[in-house]
């Protein structure tokens, strides 16, 4: 479209994977056992939540154990410090809940993928133009793959990433309307960050992971 910046693509095996699992923990160090289920059920992207504490301290020793088969991006990203901190730290991607054209356009003089936030057409329209390299729709659990469907009439080129709520029925349905890749936490990881059961969340991921392929052939 007339008038749009620089975009940064995302890395290449998360749209190939279609799939981003959101890791949430309760601190730094419980990631790597559910990393280590993830990337064996065939998940190739995790954002990493700084609301867990230590992520960017635990970063470089996650990213030399998984960097060659996981694209290892960070999110909850809110201003520009943690957007810096993130291309510091060599991060795949960076996901901002918020719309900030000022984020966006750090993160694209960065050369840094960035994924932000929003609800609203007015939203999502604003980050893409800005050079987002694809806009998340959040609490997607809130408005449906109708809502995108509806976007894609006036916003035919839109990237969109559906968050929040995308359970394995969603995520199919989601992927048919035209989105980029889904974004899952709760629906796959369940209590595996809470001692639950590793072979379960194993089970789990590879469901995820069947149908987000079978939806990208």
């Amino acid at each position: 479209m007339t008038g749009e910046a620089a975009r940064v693509a995302l890395p290449a095996r998360t749209v190939a994977g279609r799939l981003v699992v959101v890791a949430r923990a309760a601190r730094a160090e419980d990631y790597d056992g559910v990393l280590d289920v993830l990337r064996d059920a065939g998940v190739r992207s995790v954002e990493l939540t700084l609301t867990t504490p230590g992520t960017f301290d635990r970063l470089p020793t996650l990213l030399e154990r998984y960097g060659d088969e996981l694209d290892l991006g960070v999110g909850t990203v809110t201003d520009a410090h943690e957007l810096a901190q993130a291309v510091d730290a060599g991060a795949a991607y960076v996901v901002t809940p918020i719309t900030s054209p000022d984020l966006v356009a750090q993160a694209v003089a960065g050369g840094m993928p960035i994924v932000p936030g929003g609800f609203t057409p007015t939203e999502l329209f604003s980050s893409w133009t800005a050079g987002a390299s694809a806009v998340k729709i959040f609490p997607a659990g809130r408005l449906g793959p109708d809502y995108l469907a509806d976007l894609r009439g006036p916003f035919p080129d839109i990237a969109a990433v559906p968050s929040g709520g995308v359970d394995l029925e969603g995520a199919g349905a989601w992927l048919r309307v035209g989105a980029v890749a889904v974004s899952v936490g709760g629906p796959l990881l369940g209590d595996a960050f809470r001692g639950g059961d590793l072979a379960a969340l194993r089970a789990r991921a590879a469901a995820f992971v069947e149908v987000c392929a079978a939806e990208g052939r």
